[in-house]
């Protein structure tokens, strides 16, 4: 099993950008955590990372016959991003939305996802540990 591990713009500056709010962990550490997982769950992971909005589309488009699943942080894309969540419906993947600080109790503009409605479950809040459950119910769900 296959799944996709997709961090839209900005996350390349996790553990220098705001760490009072995401924490001081970088993208790597979040990675190796999620290998580890992975090993133990017995699936593969593939990860990326963009900051353009075409290029995670077309990562999406890619996969989407070899992958299983999708565990996306869509950053700011979450809140505007159509073209992404048209994207991520049209792959037919189950998709774990996660959100490293709690969407719901930021700023009003943040609040709301369009990603939310094309996605099995949505993790937010639960700091960096949101991508191991939120990898837990991926596979969870793809294996039934």
């Amino acid at each position: 099993m296959v799944i996709l591990v997709v961090n839209g713009p900005n996350l390349n500056l996790l553990g220098e950008r705001k760490p009072d709010i995401y924490g001081d962990k970088d993208l790597g550490y979040v990675e190796e955590k999620l290998r580890d997982l992975a090993r133990d769950l017995g699936v593969e992971v593939k990860f990326f990372q963009s900051n353009h909005e075409g290029r995670i589309i077309d990562f999406l488009h890619d996969y989407r016959k070899t992958a299983q699943g999708v565990l996306i942080n869509p950053g700011a894309l979450t809140h505007y991003s159509y073209s992404l969540r048209d994207a991520l419906e049209a792959v037919e993947l189950p998709v774990v939305e996660v959100h490293i600080s709690d969407i719901k109790n930021r700023e009003d503009f943040r609040r709301h996802s369009v990603v939310e409605p094309v996605a099995i479950d949505q993790i937010s809040g639960k700091g960096l540990e949101g991508y191991e459950l939120g990898l837990k119910s991926l596979v969870g769900h793809v294996r039934g």
